[in-house]
């Protein structure tokens, strides 16, 4: 299933998108997309089982917004330098465990929502990601299939990034990854019996039209599977919370000098196939 919330900021309602692209409202099966859904399998099989039937009504999509897919976020767990030819173009080493940061929750926006470039940037870069949510509590997980079993399906996401904040101002990488806006998220949350093999997904992003990060899951240094087990052993992980699981080459931080960073009116779109597509139109803080 293509689960998404649809509205104003804050005011979301849960909905579903059909095999025909038609838009379905949840809103009469379901309070929201979030992590009490994701838990229980009783009320997806009933989401399914209406949408067998064909009893959901239909949203006219017209002017509609698209919310992030996933509700009452509890955390968003970030995997740093996950691809091989990532790490190649900034020079860095393969990392020998995966490097875990943390994004807070309200950095997360719609999928075509405003990303502000914070006051004083000079360096606002691109990372398109595939993001895991979670849909089961995990915590010490032993196995690959394990892991899996805990994933409620996988979203396009924008780890958006500031790099001098994140690497010159000292500390942690926390102040280059939280600023407002900074992880747009959706447009849906696709169920995991839909991707059979997240190595096996496409990545793109353009800047301004022109394609920037052409990048595929199978150059993941650490794997999917791998990184749900992982994480689990250092923080437990509850329904809803999302997993970013790193960006391929083609970040601004590893072109030729002069770089080209992000600047207020440049527009960025990205897409990971079979999870939908983002658009944002930058603007300043």
């Amino acid at each position: 299933m293509k689960l998404l919330r649809v509205g104003p900021a804050g005011a979301e309602r849960p909905a579903l998108l059909d095999q025909d692209g038609t838009l379905r409202d949840l809103s009469a099966l379901v309070d929201d997309i979030d992590g009490s859904l994701l838990a229980d399998g009783a009320a997806l099989d009933r989401v399914r089982a209406a949408l067998g039937a064909g009893v959901l009504p239909a949203l006219d999509a017209t002017g509609l917004r698209i919310g992030p897919p996933v509700g009452r976020i509890g955390k968003v767990v970030c995997i740093g330098l996950n691809y091989h030819g990532h790490a190649a173009e900034v020079g860095a080493a393969i990392p020998e465990e995966p490097v875990v940061f943390l994004k807070a929750a309200d950095t997360v926006v719609g999928p075509d929502d405003t990303v502000l470039v914070p006051r004083g940037s000079v360096k606002t870069d691109w990372e398109v990601e595939l993001a895991i949510v979670i849909g089961r509590t995990a915590r010490y997980l032993e196995t690959d299939e394990e892991a899996l079993a805990h994933v409620a399906g996988y979203a396009l996401a924008h780890d958006v990034s500031e790099r001098e904040f994140q690497i010159e101002r000292g500390g942690t990488w926390d102040k280059g990854k939280n600023c407002e806006t900074f992880n747009p998220l959706g447009p849906w949350l696709v169920t995991a019996d839909e991707v059979p093999d997240p190595q096996d997904l496409a990545l793109r992003l353009w800047v301004n039209g022109e394609l920037k990060q052409d990048g595929h899951t199978s150059d993941q240094i650490f794997p999917v599977a791998e990184v749900v087990r992982y994480v689990s052993r250092f923080m437990t992980l509850y329904p809803g919370d999302i997993i970013n699981t790193g960006t391929p080459a083609g970040v601004a931080m590893g072109q030729p000098e002069p770089k080209p960073y992000l600047r207020a009116g440049d527009v960025v779109e990205l897409e990971i196939e079979g999870l939908g597509r983002q658009r944002q139109e930058l603007k300043s803080a």
